[in-house]
């Protein structure tokens, strides 16, 4: 109905809309046209003021061909006036005599046609003048005019290119929104009709909810009378004492929390070991580097260092036992929250003293790591690397701290009811993940810094086996600790859902255990309790034939058993595994010291046949641990087979020449190589087989355990659905009792109604039949009368 309403409501500000559009766009329209209409005015006047123009010039024209044609009449008469002037020279010279009277008449004549001639040439000049300014304007005003029509015309077509484009673009609007009109009207009339149907289903439901608030309200005040009359005493209402109440049991819930902490015992193994072998290696690179002790006295300050490495596992160690302990505390029975968890505040302690260990020793490292630097051959590159170093021990202990502080606020409900609240467990396990995450980053970066270190000194002049063999350890250890924090962060990352959704696993009513003493006595509750279900499932003596339980006896003996031995045999797997796990370790440190003697044999013996002038083979002296001796020099004349002497040790068979008799050097480390690959193959394949064996019997195991589990449930489910069933077979004979008792009571009640409704018929025909003889009485008596 809210949607149908939304639609409508949504065509309807549409419709206002496109009204409101149509109307904008009318109004610009008519903006438009006055536009243009105004330019058309203006170019029409602009064409009458061109006419004009055009008539003046016209006129000035004639004006001016008028005055041409005058000024060529005077010119004419001026040239016959000179003509008549240079005819009258010669006679007047002639006739100057004859009479000064016509001379002066002429030179009168002449005087005023000499002023009528300046006259008009004045007034020619004038008139010239005027005409050429006359023309001159005239040009200007027509060329302005020509400009600006054209720029007007220009104007004119942009503004109708204009126009056009926007009753184009109008009509394609108007069109659309007719097009839209159209729909919408169609879409309207849809949803009027949608509106209809949903008025007469929310009148529907307005009957049903009234129907179901009426039913309802009857059940509640059913319920609440029943409950006020059966139950006496209500025992969630109260946290203290609803926190004492024995949660539901989730079977499921513990095993997967103790698959979870199974991991993460064998990661923090993982970890413990990894820290064992770093402040080892680090405590042996001290005693050899930047001065050797074999050689000179180590600084007091690096002997300091020394002494507090050594005691790096009673801190490193009880980490492990820890998290083993609280491993074994998480069973299949318990209820496993934060309250209950009393063995995580012993685990925050040992990381607490571990911690302190880390900031005890990192002032030592970092002076340690100064002294170096302060060392004469230490490079620039080093010195770098050497800080860098030291900001990353600094991070580690940082890092190691506030994984410390929220492990320690997630142990403080098991021991303090107020230390944490319920709603900051959330964010203390994403702090957690976030902590862990960082302590990875800081492992990586150590293992970069300390890889280029390693490098860097190797290269160095003074650099010894030693410090080779240490650097290479040291390293191995830094990318097993990487390896492990990227392990565990990834592992918390993945299951912190989890661990936030099981947080709610406890009292529903309440706000979780009040207190740790509430989770114990919960605890103990929950004992009892599944040993009085126990008890109550005890099948009775009589309802079971003696022969079918002896046969069900035999079957949950061998099952037992076999379950027994399963569990002994996957405890021996396992500890088979771990031994093998420490040869594998071993063995992978004897190849690196065989790898490393191997490398130091190659290069004596490659400085001593360079050293060599005369071509002869010399013999190379081994250690005195090693397995192969060879010895002797051989002669080039004897070309003899050697005899084969064979050794055997603890790492197998290997087959050796005698003492007269000495191998080519390439062809005895061929040997000597072919013999440890061999070596190392077949333990290899021997840790596979091992592997493979173990998982075998795990995935065995985990297989029979399920099998087990789900023959308990199907046994219990039989169960309850066999108790379920003779109860509704007692209940239904009960009420098949109680209905023949009813319906014989109602018989006899109807029985009763019909002797009684008999007797008061039978009282009422007599009273009837005493009443007319009364009535005949009484109208004899009438009529006597």
């Amino acid at each position: 109905m809210v949607s149908d309403f939304l639609a409508v409501s949504d065509c309807f500000i549409l419709k206002i809309n496109y009204f409101l559009l149509c109307f904008q766009l009318r109004a610009q329209n008519q903006v438009l046209k006055k536009g243009v209409v105004d330019e058309q005015a203006n170019s029409a006047a602009l064409k009458e003021q061109l006419k004009m123009k055009d008539q003046s010039l016209r006129k000035l024209q004639q004006e001016m061909d008028s005055l041409t044609f005058r000024n060529l009449q005077l010119a004419k008469r001026v040239e016959l006036l000179q003509d008549e002037l240079a005819l009258s020279e010669p006679r007047g010279k002639k006739n100057k005599k004859s009479g000064e009277s016509s001379s002066q008449l002429s030179q009168e004549q002449k005087s005023v046609f000499d002023e009528d001639l300046q006259k008009k040439i004045e007034e020619n000049e004038r008139l010239h003048i005027q005409f050429f300014e006359a023309d001159e304007q005239h040009k200007h005003v027509e060329a302005e005019l020509r400009s600006r029509l054209a720029s007007l015309e220009t104007e004119a077509a942009q503004h109708q290119a204009v126009v056009d484009g926007l009753t184009r673009k109008y009509m394609e609007t108007i069109e659309k929104l007719q097009n839209d009109k159209a729909r919408l009207e169609v879409k309207s009339q849809t949803l009027e009709k949608e509106a209809k149907e949903c008025r007469l289903r929310t009148e529907e439901c307005q009957l049903q909810l009234k129907n179901l608030y009426e039913d309802l309200s009857s059940r509640l005040e059913e319920s609440l009378s029943i409950i006020n009359e059966k139950v006496p005493f209500n025992d969630t209402k109260y946290s203290q004492y609803n926190a004492l109440n024995v949660p539901v049991h989730n079977r499921r819930h513990q095993l997967k929390m103790r698959d979870i902490t199974g991991q993460a015992l064998a990661f923090v193994q993982d970890l413990v070991k990894g820290l064992l072998n770093f402040h080892t290696y680090t405590e042996q690179r001290i005693q050899i580097f930047p001065v050797d002790s074999a050689i000179d006295t180590i600084s007091p300050l690096n002997q300091k260092f020394s002494q507090y490495l050594h005691e790096n596992a009673s801190y490193v160690r009880p980490l492990e036992e820890g998290m083993l302990h609280l491993f074994e505390s998480i069973t299949e029975d318990t209820v496993t929250v934060l309250e209950t968890t009393v063995k995580l505040k012993t685990f925050s302690e040992h990381l607490t003293s571990y911690i302190c260990f880390l900031r005890k020793i990192l002032p030592y490292q970092l002076k340690s790591l100064e002294e170096e630097c302060e060392a004469s051959l230490c490079t620039s590159a080093l010195r770098a690397r050497n800080l860098e170093l030291s900001q990353d021990m600094k991070k580690m202990t940082a890092v190691f701290e506030k994984l410390q502080t929220y492990i320690g606020l997630l142990a403080l409900p098991s021991t303090e009811p107020d230390g944490l609240l319920r709603t900051n467990y959330s964010s203390v396990l994403t702090n957690v993940g976030a902590a862990l995450h960082g302590f990875h980053d800081v492992m990586k970066d150590i293992s970069k810094h300390y890889s280029q270190k390693a490098t860097i000194e190797h290269e160095l002049p003074t650099a010894t086996q030693k410090l080779i063999t240490t650097n290479d350890c040291i390293l191995s250890s830094v990318v097993a600790l990487t390896n492990g924090a990227g392990k565990i962060a990834s592992f918390f990352s993945n299951n912190v859902d989890y661990f936030i959704a099981s947080l709610s696993y406890g009292p529903k009513t309440a706000s979780g255990f009040i207190s740790p003493l509430s989770a114990e006595c919960m605890l103990q509750y929950k004992k009892k309790a599944a040993a009085y279900m126990k008890a109550l499932r005890k099948p009775l003596l009589e309802s079971v034939p003696y022969e079918e339980a002896l046969a069900n006896r035999r079957v949950l003996l061998s099952s037992t058993e076999s379950r027994e031995g399963l569990a002994q045999q996957v405890q021996q797997s396992l500890e088979k595994i771990s031994k093998l796990e420490q040869e594998k370790e071993h063995w992978m440190l004897e190849a690196q010291l065989a790898k490393i003697k191997l490398e130091k044999e190659n290069q004596r013996t490659a400085d001593k046949l360079k050293s060599t002038s005369n071509g002869q083979a010399v013999g190379v002296a081994q250690e005195g641990a090693a397995l192969v001796t060879a010895a002797g020099q051989e002669d080039a004349s004897a070309k003899a087979v050697p005899e084969a002497v064979h050794s055997t040790s603890l790492i197998g068979i290997l087959t050796r020449t005698s003492d007269s008799e000495a191998p080519d050097v390439e062809s005895r480390e061929d040997l000597i190589r072919n013999h440890y690959m061999a070596r190392i193959v077949e333990l290899t394949s021997q840790l596979q087989l091992a592997d493979s064996k173990s998982v075998h019997f795990y995935a065995e195991c985990r297989a029979l355990s399920k099998r087990l589990a789900l023959a308990e449930k199907s046994k219990e489910a039989l169960a309850e659905e066999m108790k379920v069933a003779s109860q509704n077979i007692s209940r239904l004979q009960d009420e098949l009792t109680t209905t023949k008792r009813s319906y014989e009571d109602q018989l006899s009640m109807m029985s009763d109604h019909l002797c009684s409704m008999n007797e008061t018929l039978s009282k009422q025909r007599e009273e009837i039949d005493t009443l007319k003889m009364s009535s005949k009485g009484n109208s004899k008596k009438n009529k006597s009368r």
